[in-house]
């Protein structure tokens, strides 16, 4: 959502927010019992006689939680205890019959076997309150963050200033001029972690919202990880995401889907991204026109409320706590109408760099990939191929380039070595029709090395 001023409220405890308490009763877990019953006769099901440790890892409840509520099952003659040893803990419970009939009926009406759910209202104070959390991007974090990057500086302080007033960002420009690299930078300025819950439950319905391939665990300290018995273990801490969706973002993407195998719901990536950044690549190049994938997202950035649809049509809210970032290879008016790019913060051409910068950067590739930074080659680069043939001096080539030769070198069986030949092989199999022609001279050297 997009805001001229953002919260100056910071962080304590070393930005890790505080993850709601441990529930002691099945009444604090803020979901219907019938629907804890369901759960855990459904687990109890696929793992028959099931030690109660291994139903609080499966469903992500509290021991208190689980006793109350098997209890209240062995009271309902749909589970009973299987196996008890010399502790508390060491307790094993299973369906009877009665149980069996009630889980295989359920579970063919919702497969769901996941961790327990937390409610939507839980879910919805939980991202405003992370909202107010998010410490303001400085400058000082700008600089200590791209210190070794060739990127212009206005560049980055434009870039910056929109993570710091919480705006959404338009980075267009050349392909190869590091937009890309650059927006996945400035995910790092996210300081902080956010709590993801496992599931939301809406209604009778489920909806997954933590992916593991967007929700990485942060580095926690070993006395957070000590509390974290006393903490609603429905909820994981995760590193502020940073999640990048291309070409391929379809209009469907945007929704809810629903998962007839799974018997649940998956939240769709500007939920995943919640307290985050959202990258969208390619802009102009989805399935859908780029206007429209704008004005998806235009009441939310406006509001800060996203507004979601199950299947047969109910709808609800969600906070749209993701910051916005736009990238694309042509034009802004070539994708976007004017209104649209209104709607859009900041704008950042990000484009060639100078010859010094590129020097910089291509030195520091070379040392990247354990190449000798040759400079009579990287002046015959620049002097000779990108002069000669009017390709700009793009943040995206020195790696480039340097990859390239090193995949010829492993063809080869030989160590990689920078020098014009090698620039000049790399180069030609980079810009087709616009690279010079190989010398004589060069040729009889590329010719030598595979001999």
């Amino acid at each position: 959502m997009d805001h001229s001023t953002h919260p100056s409220v910071v962080p304590s405890e070393a930005d890790v927010p505080l993850l709601p308490p441990q529930p002691k009763s099945m009444r604090d877990t803020g979901l219907e019992p019938a629907l804890l019953v369901e759960l855990a006769a459904k687990v109890l099901f696929g793992g028959g006689k099931t030690h109660l440790p291994v139903l609080a890892t499966r469903l992500r409840l509290s021991i208190n939680v689980l006793r109350e509520l098997l209890d209240f099952m062995v009271a309902e003659h749909l589970a009973e205890v299987a196996w008890r040893g010399e502790t508390d803990l060491d307790v094993q419970y299973q369906l009877t019959g009665a149980g069996r009939e009630r889980a295989a009926a359920w579970l063919e009406r919702c497969p769901y076997t996941g961790p327990a759910p937390v409610p939507l209202e839980a879910y919805r104070a939980m991202l405003q309150r992370q909202s107010a959390q998010l410490a303001p991007v400085s400058a000082a974090d700008v600089a200590a963050e791209f210190a070794d990057d060739c990127m212009p500086p206005q560049v980055r302080q434009l870039a910056g200033a929109a993570l710091h007033a919480h705006r959404s960002l338009l980075l267009y420009g050349p392909p190869g001029s590091g937009k890309t690299t650059l927006a996945r930078r400035l995910g790092r300025l996210l300081h902080g972690t956010v709590a993801v819950p496992y599931a939301v439950a809406v209604g009778q319905e489920i909806v997954v919202v933590h992916d593991a391939a967007v929700h990485q665990a942060p580095v926690v300290p070993a006395r957070t990880m000590a509390d974290r018995r006393s903490t609603d273990t429905r909820w994981v801490t995760c590193s502020r995401p940073v999640l990048h969706l291309g070409a391929e973002l379809a209009a469907d993407a945007l929704d809810l889907r629903h998962d007839p195998f799974g018997g649940c719901y998956h939240a769709p990536a500007h939920v995943k991204a919640a307290g985050g950044l959202l990258i969208v690549d390619d802009l102009g190049r989805q399935r859908m026109p780029a206007a429209e994938l704008l004005g998806r997202f235009t009441q939310a950035l406006d509001t800060g409320a996203d507004q979601l649809a199950l299947q047969g049509g109910h709808q609800f809210a969600v906070p749209f706590d993701a910051t916005m970032v736009f990238i694309t290879n042509q034009a802004p008016q070539a994708v976007l109408d004017p209104s649209s790019l209104r709607r859009i913060g900041y704008k950042v051409y990000v484009g060639p760099i100078g010859a010094a910068a590129y020097r910089a950067l291509f030195r520091q590739q070379c040392h990247a990939f354990g190449m000798a930074a040759d400079e009579t080659a990287l002046a015959y680069l620049i002097e000779e191929l990108h002069r000669g043939s009017g390709q700009p001096l793009l943040a995206g080539s020195p790696r480039a380039i340097l990859a390239r030769i090193a995949e010829f070198a492993a063809f080869l069986e030989q160590p990689a070595v920078l020098s014009p030949a090698t620039i000049d092989q790399a180069w030609s199999s980079m810009f087709a029709g616009t690279g010079l022609l190989l010398t004589a001279d060069i040729e009889t050297s590329l010719f030598e090395r595979i001999e």
